[in-house]
C-alpha cells in the first residue's frame, strides 16, 4: 500500500492506528549548524556552511534568503515552525546529474511489522523564476539492496510563500531483520532550479485501529478545576487483528512529548483517581502482540484522552480599609486565572463597581465580597471589610515603661491608603509624636 498526501499539516497516512516515531531525523541534532551534523549524503553532495549552496552542494541551517538574485524564497523556519532559533533543514541545491542525495541507515525497527514512512520537503525556487523542479523517489531498502518499498514523488510543486509538502508510504519490515537503508534521489538535472529543503524524516509503526473514551463523556477531553474529586472510567478497545494483545494505559504531563506506563495499568480499562495539581493530564492505551511485547517500538497507541484540570482563580479582595469621611478608599484587589471575570457584592456606595480597583464611600461599616470566575467555571472568592469613623485620634503621649498602663503608641483606624509618615522624636528630655497625613490624589482635603 502507497499513499501521497501533499501540504496536509500534521496529515496521518496509516489508515489503523500509530505508535511513537521510533526514528525522527529533524537535522536539529548538529552541534552547530551545519558542522556537527550526522547526516551526511552520497558521495556526489558536498558539505558548505553557506546558507546558500551551488549546485551539487548542501548544508544544514535554519534559514535561507536572497539567493541568487533572489530565486529563492526566503525560508525562516523549518517544518515545524522553529524559527531562527529553532529546527533546522537540509538544504539542497541538486547537483548536474540526477542522483541520490541522501542515504540513511535506520535500525531499532520492530521486524515484521508495517510502518508508515513520511518526510516534508519545500520547493525552495520563487514562482516567478522559470526553473527545474525537484523530482524525487524514496526507496527503503534491505542492507544488501533488497527493495522493500518505493515511491515517486513527481513534481515537487512551487509556492508563492515557503510551503513544505509531506510525502510518505507504507511498507513492511522483514520478519529477521529489522534493519533497512532509506535512500533519496533527485530524478531530475541541476542547473537553473531542482533546489529543495528536507525535513521531519519520521518512521512509526502503523497497526490496526486502537480506541479510547472516557465513559459517559461525549468528548475525549474533559474539563475540571483544581480539587475536583471525580473520578473517570478511560475504556479501550483494539482490533481483533492483535493476535495476543498486551495493553498499557500510559499518562504524559508535558502534553505528548514524554510518555510514562501507569504501573498495574494494564487492562482495558483504567479508572483515573483525582489529580492534587492543575496540569493537562494525557492519557492513550497501547497495545502490542504478545511474542514483540518485550520490544517498545512495536507498540501501538490509541487516540488521546485529555483531563484538563484547572486551577482556581486567584481572588483577593485587599487588606480590610478604613474610610474617614471624606477621604475616600480604593480597594486594593487583585483577580488573575485564566481568563478570569469578577464581580462585586453588594456593589454599594462603589464608584466603578466593573472595577478590580473600585472606589468606595460607604455610610456604615461594611463587608465586600470579590467574586472571581475563570473560563472554565473554576470559582474563588474573598471579602474585605471596610470599616466607617468620623476621623483619627492622635494620643499625644504614651508611657512606655511597661506598667500595663498606655504602654503602647496606637493610632487607630490609620488607614494605609492615608499614607500616614509617622515620626517618634526626643528633644530636651522631652517625647515628642509627630503625624503626618500625606494625601493621595484624588482624596480630598
Amino acid at each position: 500500500m502507497v499513499l501521497f498526501l501533499p501540504g496536509r499539516t500534521k496529515a496521518q497516512i496509516c489508515n489503523g492506528s500509530l505508535g511513537d516515531p521510533v526514528v525522527k531525523l529533524t537535522f536539529d541534532q548538529a552541534s552547530t549548524i551545519g558542522g556537527g551534523s550526522s547526516y551526511v549524503p552520497s558521495d556526489s553532495y558536498m558539505y558548505t556552511n553557506t546558507s546558500c549552496p551551488n549546485d551539487g552542494f548542501y548544508t544544514i541551517t535554519n534559514f535561507t534568503t536572497g539567493c541568487f538574485g533572489n530565486s529563492w524564497l526566503t525560508v525562516s523556519a523549518d517544518h515545524t515552525g522553529g524559527g531562527l532559533s529553532g529546527g533546522n533543514f537540509m538544504l539542497v541545491n541538486a547537483s548536474y546529474q540526477p542522483g541520490d542525495f541522501f542515504v540513511s541507515t535506520v535500525s531499532n525497527l520492530c521486524p515484521n511489522t508495517t510502518y508508515e514512512f513520511s518526510a516534508w520537503v519545500l520547493n525552495v525556487m520563487q514562482p516567478f523564476f522559470p526553473s527545474i523542479r525537484p523530482n524525487l523517489t524514496f526507496r527503503i531498502e534491505k542492507p544488501d539492496g533488497t527493495l522493500l518499498a518505493s515511491f515517486d514523488s513527481g513534481d515537487v510543486p512551487v509556492q508563492g510563500t515557503p510551503t513544505w509538502q509531506q510525502y510518505g508510504f507504507l511498507f513492511a519490515t522483514p520478519a529477521d531483520n529489522a534493519q533497512i537503508v532509506l535512500r533519496l534521489r533527485n530524478n531530475a538535472p541541476g542547473g537553473q532550479g531542482n533546489d529543495l529543503a528536507l525535513d521531519d524524516i519520521a518512521f512509526r509503526p502503523c497497526g490496526a485501529k486502537i480506541t479510547a473514551d472516557i465513559q459517559n463523556s461525549p468528548t475525549d477531553t474533559v474539563d475540571v478545576c483544581e480539587g475536583n474529586m471525580n473520578t473517570y472510567t478511560f475504556s479501550g478497545n483494539a482490533s481483533s487483528q492483535y493476535q495476543s494483545p498486551v495493553y498499557h494505559w500510559q499518562l504524559s504531563t508535558d502534553q505528548g512529548i514524554n510518555w510514562t506506563d501507569i504501573p498495574g495499568a494494564t487492562e482495558t480499562t483504567y479508572v483515573r483517581s483525582p489529580t492534587p495539581a492543575a496540569g493537562k493530564y494525557w492519557y492513550r492505551l497501547t497495545v502490542v502482540d504478545a511474542t514483540v511485547a518485550g520490544i517498545p517500538s512495536c507498540r501501538i497507541a490509541s487516540n488521546l484522552l485529555i483531563v484538563n484540570v484547572h486551577p482556581i482563580p486567584v481572588a483577593d479582595a485587599g487588606p480590610d480599609r478604613v474610610y474617614i469621611k471624606g477621604y475616600p478608599v480604593t480597594l486594593l484587589a487583585v483577580a488573575s486565572g485564566e481568563n478570569v471575570s469578577f464581580s462585586w457584592d453588594p456593589a454599594l456606595y462603589m464608584d466603578d463597581p466593573s472595577l478590580i480597583h473600585p472606589t468606595v464611600t460607604p455610610l456604615e461599616d461594611i463587608n465586600y465580597i470579590l467574586s472571581v470566575q475563570s473560563a472554565f467555571s473554576c470559582s474563588n472568592k474573598d471579602t474585605v471589610n471596610v470599616r466607617v469613623v468620623d476621623g483619627i485620634f492622635v494620643p499625644t503621649a504614651f508611657t512606655p515603661n511597661g506598667d500595663g498602663k498606655n504602654d503602647y503608641w496606637r493610632i487607630p483606624f490609620l488607614d494605609i491608603g492615608l499614607n500616614a509618615d509617622v515620626k517618634v522624636l526626643t528633644a530636651g528630655g522631652n517625647l515628642f509624636i509627630m503625624l503626618r497625613l500625606l494625601l493621595l490624589p484624588g482624596m480630598g482635603k
